[in-house]
């Protein structure tokens, strides 16, 4: 007996959001849906038909539309929002908080509307401000709405490790929490090669810098393309996807909700916060965030990065209290 396709919507058709469809369509994840809004529809279209034609040389079997009309995302499994602008030069943090709330308010009012039992997966910045905005907006259980940030950064550190190293990438376990960017927390206590502590590999100094190069990875390179990453995060969104709608129980570093997890609400029910933390991905989205011991510094460093995710949620309850 056949079974169903899955679907996977992707809001946003620039180059996170279209590279996002091309390795969902290269994995054979499922159908492709690719949604821009009304006055970029035709630029959706024919990113869709693009990557369509695509199939008969690579071998994938994906339907793959580009439309500006959400009921096209009906049914979907997972919906992917990528919407949002970038920060440009002399916009402050709440210029940009202020912008993308306002986008990402009215995606996921419309994912609420056209796809009320999908899982979202949230790629837009600020991030951990932008997760928790869809969350308020959609009204969805915290298990179904997350945020891709940590399966880059992890991915990026893994990287500037494998070549610090000059071994093969698949040899690296690592994690990083908290926020994204310069708020990630480092934790080469439990980094490993091919199950050896990274740290009887490498000086600790070197391990740093690549932490440190993590953290700005995403402005190094801007610096030399003028443009934000799309490949890498692209990639990451889709791991996550990827473990959704295969239900392969992955453990990745996402945001997720957390409260008395790591200590990030301290027993306040209710009052948690979507954090970069190891989590349980399959079928049904968010299944478990996974919890061990941290040292006191390490819970130091999370504290802090804890701090400036409630920070920018703040700023979202004051600018939009509604979504308080």
């Amino acid at each position: 007996m056949a079974t169903r396709r899955a679907k996977i919507s992707i809001i946003g058709a620039g180059n996170v959001g279209a590279t996002c469809a091309h390795w969902a369509a290269a994995k054979e994840l499922g159908d492709i849906v690719l949604l821009e809004i009304p006055e970029r529809g035709d630029f959706a279209k024919g990113k869709a038909l693009d990557l369509a034609c695509c199939a008969p040389i690579e071998g994938f079997d994906s339907n793959i539309i580009g439309t500006s009309d959400y009921k096209d995302i009906a049914g979907s499994d997972v919906v992917v929002i990528t919407a949002g602008l970038p920060r440009k030069p002399g916009m402050s943090r709440d210029d940009l908080i202020q912008t993308n709330v306002k986008i990402v308010k009215d995606v996921s009012a419309k994912v609420r509307e056209f796809a009320p039992d999908s899982i979202v997966i949230v790629v837009s910045n600020p991030l951990d401000a932008m997760v928790y905005t869809a969350w308020k907006v959609t009204g969805f259980p915290t298990h179904r709405v997350m945020g891709q940030a940590g399966a880059l950064d992890v991915a990026r550190y893994k990287e500037f490790l494998a070549m610090e190293l000059k071994c093969s990438v698949e040899d690296i376990t690592a994690l990083l929490l908290g926020g994204h960017g310069d708020d990630m927390v480092p934790l080469p206590r439990l980094t490993s090669v091919s199950g050896i502590p990274v740290l009887d590999l490498l000086p600790e100094e070197k391990v740093k810098a690549c932490v440190d190069r993590a953290k700005v990875g995403g402005g190094e390179i801007v610096k030399l393309m003028g443009t934000s990453a799309f490949y890498a995060p692209a990639s990451g969104t889709i791991q996550m996807v990827e473990a959704i709608v295969k239900d392969k129980k992955r453990i990745i570093a996402s945001a997720a909700y957390c409260e008395d997890e790591f200590g990030i609400a301290r027993g306040q029910k209710g009052k948690g916060y979507f954090v970069g933390v190891p989590a349980l991905l399959g079928a049904k989205g968010v299944e478990r965030v996974i919890t061990f011991k941290m040292t006191a510094d390490e819970q130091k460093l999370m504290d802090e990065s804890v701090s400036h995710v409630k920070d920018l949620v703040s700023t979202v309850t004051k600018l939009f209290p509604e979504l308080a």
